[in-house]
């Protein structure tokens, strides 16, 4: 008891004083924890044994964070994407898996490791891009939808990939157990697991039957979540135990995660199919604000786990190598992902958002070392490299969003300088903000006939709504100057839809110091 209390507060520790740290040097929280994470293990050495459980554990916060992901998309939005998991996820993992089999074949590795290889080299890190896209509001970009499509795609292709790899194995079996999905007991643990059993009885079945009973747990997932949520959330409602609430959130996460594991299934994938089901819930915002505190600690310590694997010595014995190793791999990537934005439309920003955010390599690559190491296709060395080479090219990704925001920069800089218009409108109500919340409120307002003055720095936007016949007004609503001309002492009503929280707090300042009234 005494050695866990003490691990865990040196882990709290080393995240309370730098994590915050980073973020205010603008590095953000993803590289302070991994920041964390290599001060308590490689430099100092304090991080136990118990990292490799204490990283199985955490990487429940990524089954988390997809769940919060579905609860915010519609099943009509999850539908309109197809072609984009299906074309542009498709196709990053085949041409990079083909790319990198290639390169490793031609520098002398059997085509077995090389394709092992290539498909996890494939994956990029679902942890760190969505954390860091959710951080810097990017999600919501064009960049961010595309890039989100591609982890969901690469989420599902780790099925057939850990399927994939007995197939190429030179000896031994294939079984999908407990231990595929780092579900591990002590050796001398007894009883054993309760789950040892489900799983046994699971294997025993025929492949028709495991069909039967993936097809049937899935559409069990979806029908529970269409049918039995409402109810259920509301028998926990009239208790009025906020901590039972917090329970069944819980519980309703972690059995799709053990059911789909049960049937060699992403529990990542499960989940998120869950919160698309429960996305028109009128319990969606307490099932997110129940799990939202988990997910934030559980990615948290994922991450720093991430840098306490890091291995310092092999580093130091073989520097140029793992370090040529790491580039190459994000150099790759990063080609292979450039490319594909010309056929689908990315452009200025978003390619460069797209390009750099999914150039490293993914946690789920861990997983697929460490099964063909059980298969016997990969050696004890190459796995080790290959560990090393993934967590340097995620220790990296925080670099890359800041290239990335260098040159969102320079390209905003290029841009036409286009000056404020000229506010020749006056309205009852000022829509600051023609998001998709600004047009909502602007469509409304218009419908019961209050005359409106619409405000947006987004050019784009702008012209993209003329175009349907909303007129707006280009110009930085912060600005004090462009609130009068747009008749701020003669509103009734200010909405302010912007996204950026500063510049919200900008704009209420400045128009209760002008209008206390309004």
């Amino acid at each position: 008891m005494e050695g866990f209390l003490l691990q865990a507060s040196l882990y709290l520790g080393a995240a309370v004083l730098i994590v915050p740290l980073a973020v205010r040097l603008g590095l953000g929280s993803v590289l302070g924890y991994l920041a964390a994470g290599l001060v308590l293990g490689p430099l100092l050495g304090l991080a136990g044994r118990e990292t490799a459980d204490l990283q199985h554990f955490a990487e429940f916060g990524v089954v988390m964070m997809l769940f919060l992901i579905g609860l915010e998309l519609e099943p009509r939005a999850l539908w309109e994407m197809r072609h984009r998991l299906l074309g542009l996820g498709g196709l990053q993992i085949t041409l990079t898996t083909a790319l990198i089999t290639a390169a490793l074949i031609w520098l002398g590795l059997g085509w077995q490791v090389a394709l092992i290889l290539g498909l996890l080299a494939s994956l990029s890190s679902t942890a760190i891009v969505l954390q860091t896209l959710s951080e810097k509001n990017l999600m919501r970009t064009s960049g961010g939808r595309a890039s989100f499509a591609v982890l969901l795609t690469q989420d599902i292709a780790v099925v057939p990939m850990l399927a994939l790899i007995p197939l190429l194995a030179t000896r031994g079996n294939f079984a999908i157990t407990a231990e595929t999905f780092g579900i591990t007991n002590a050796p001398d643990a007894e009883p054993v697991s309760a789950a040892e059993p489900l799983m046994t009885l699971v294997q025993s079945l025929p492949g028709w039957g495991v069909t039967l009973l993936t097809l049937a747990i899935v559409g069990g997932i979806i029908l529970a979540g269409h049918f039995l949520s409402r109810p259920v959330f509301r028998f926990i409602h009239a208790a009025q135990l906020p901590e039972i609430s917090t329970f069944i959130s819980l519980l309703m996460v972690l059995g799709i995660a053990f059911l789909m594991m049960l049937v060699g299934l992403s529990p990542a994938l499960g989940t998120f199919l869950a919160g698309v089901v429960l996305a028109n819930s009128e319990f969606r915002h307490q099932l997110e604000a129940d799990i939202k505190p988990f997910k934030g600690i559980l990615m948290g310590l994922f991450f720093m786990t991430i840098g306490i694997s890091i291995n310092l010595g092999l580093l130091a014995r073989m520097p140029f190598t793992i370090l040529g190793l790491t580039l190459g791999l994000i150099a790759i990537k990063a080609l292979v992902l450039f490319t594909l934005t010309w056929f689908f439309k990315l452009r200025g920003r978003e390619r460069w958002l797209f390009t750099l955010g999914l150039a490293q390599g993914g946690e789920f690559g861990f997983l697929i070392v460490s099964f063909a190491v059980q298969q016997t296709i990969l050696a004890t060395a190459t796995a080790q490299i290959t560990l090393l080479v993934i967590s340097l090219s995620m220790l990296l990704t925080p670099a890359l969003f800041i290239t990335y925001e260098q040159l969102a920069r320079r390209l905003a800089a290029r841009a036409p300088d286009h000056h404020p218009d000229e506010i020749d409108e006056k309205g009852r109500v000022i829509i600051a903000g023609i998001g998709r919340f600004g047009q909502v409120v602007n469509r409304m307002a218009r419908l019961a006939g209050l005359s409106t003055v619409v405000l947006d720095s987004d050019m784009a936007a702008l012209a993209a709504l003329r175009r349907f016949g909303v007129k707006g007004f280009f110009g930085d609503p912060t600005r004090p100057e462009l609130l009068e001309a747009a008749g701020l002492a003669e509103a009734q009503v200010l909405v302010i839809a912007v996204d950026d929280r500063d510049k919200a707090t900008q704009i209420v300042a400045y128009a209760r110091k002008a209008r206390p009234d309004l």
